[in-house]
């Protein structure tokens, strides 16, 4: 079977689009509509640089790539599409054959590749936080827990005016122990007991805990896509980073705001398993916030221990999160500019084997 050029211009799974002589966009792609965020029609027409920003100088590359007949790298550049956060991107831009005034352009998002190179420095990171917890945990908690008691004697014995000083021992004692118990929950962390799960029942569950207690004061609005298949997870772990997800968007906005969750089907992203084996990951959770966004000199490292955005966070609910959606065989990112932060997740659908068993149960 010999597929005409239309159909392979409709499934090139990359951004790409035809500029014509005046730097126009002549035509645009099923995925290059995806990244733009609007139909070939309504980009139609549009100067290329007007629609698409790039954090490069590009004044005339257009017009070299027509002259030299060669193909252009542009590597490691952020490119912005409409309001969508900026994606470190590569650009390609080739001339077309038989057309001395047309060229191609094709965008490669560099995003999962740029996390990938990261991620066994992340898991490294949290295994050294699992060691310094035990080492924790046994040679702190317990001095703490005689200064906490001694301090609470010695006060019995005070005036009214000096018991300031034993009552802050008292409570800074008790926030070390606090913050030693979230670091142990790395290693205290049993593994996922695996299920067929519905995203949409823990998502209701997260969100109706949410808004009667840390996110009273947000508005959190469903957008979901009620077609998606059960996903392969422990459902309280799973319950757990959606908590954590939603208390960040809320501590993030302290004055009140929107959370949307979105869910959706998208079968772009298949990751290799530590037994080799590949895995797709086509369901998709994003929250969604309209926050202040994260700081740009933590976002790159966010998922990593000890790491906070905020004057008193403890770095560990997102590294938690990471750590367990790792362990689902599943991905995280977030994507965050002033006014917009996207965390998202891609999970693994449950197996038919496993729906089978439960139908027959």
């Amino acid at each position: 079977m010999i597929l005409d050029a239309e159909t392979l211009w409709a499934s090139l799974p990359l951004p790409a689009m035809v500029i014509d002589g005046d730097d126009r966009i002549e035509e645009t792609n099923t995925a290059g509509e995806q990244f733009m965020n609007a139909s070939a029609k309504a980009l139609k027409g549009q100067p290329v640089w007007d629609r698409l920003l790039v954090d490069a100088p590009l004044d005339g590359a257009l017009g070299r790539v027509r002259e030299n007949r060669a193909l252009l790298f542009v590597n490691d550049v952020d490119v912005t599409a409409g309001n969508r956060p900026p994606f470190h991107c590569s650009l390609q831009i080739a001339p077309v054959s038989d057309d001395p005034a047309r060229v191609l352009l094709m965008i490669t998002s560099r995003e999962i590749a740029d996390r990938l190179e990261r991620s066994h420095s992340v898991k490294s990171a949290a295994k050294s936080a699992i060691g310094m917890a035990e080492m924790l945990a046994h040679e702190i908690k317990n001095p703490l827990a005689g200064i906490t008691g001694a301090a609470q004697l010695l006060s019995m014995s005070l005036v009214e005016s000096d018991r300031e000083l034993t009552d802050l021992i008292v409570e800074e004692s008790r926030r070390v122990v606090k913050l030693l118990e979230q670091v142990e929950q790395f290693g205290n962390l049993s593994a996922p007991e695996k299920a067929p799960v519905n995203i949409h029942d823990l998502l209701d569950r997260a969100r109706k805990s949410a808004l009667v207690g840390f996110a009273a004061h947000m508005r959190i609005v469903e957008d979901y896509d009620p077609s998606l298949p059960p996903t392969w997870a422990d459902g309280d772990q799973m319950l757990q980073v959606f908590l954590n997800l939603l208390k960040n968007a809320a501590e993030a906005n302290p004055k009140g705001g929107t959370i949307r969750l979105h869910t959706y089907y998208d079968l772009t992203l298949r990751l290799r398993r530590a037994d080799g084996q590949g895995v797709s990951l086509p369901l998709v959770v994003e929250f969604i916030d309209d926050g202040p966004g994260l700081p740009p000199a933590i976002a790159a490292d966010i998922f990593d221990p000890f790491v906070s955005g905020r004057e008193n966070g403890t770095g560990l609910g997102l590294a938690l999160v990471s750590k367990i959606v790792s362990e689902h065989d599943g991905w995280i990112t977030v994507d965050s500019v002033p006014g917009r932060t996207i965390f998202r997740i891609s999970l693994p659908m449950a197996p038919k084997s496993a729906l089978n068993t439960e139908e027959q149960t």
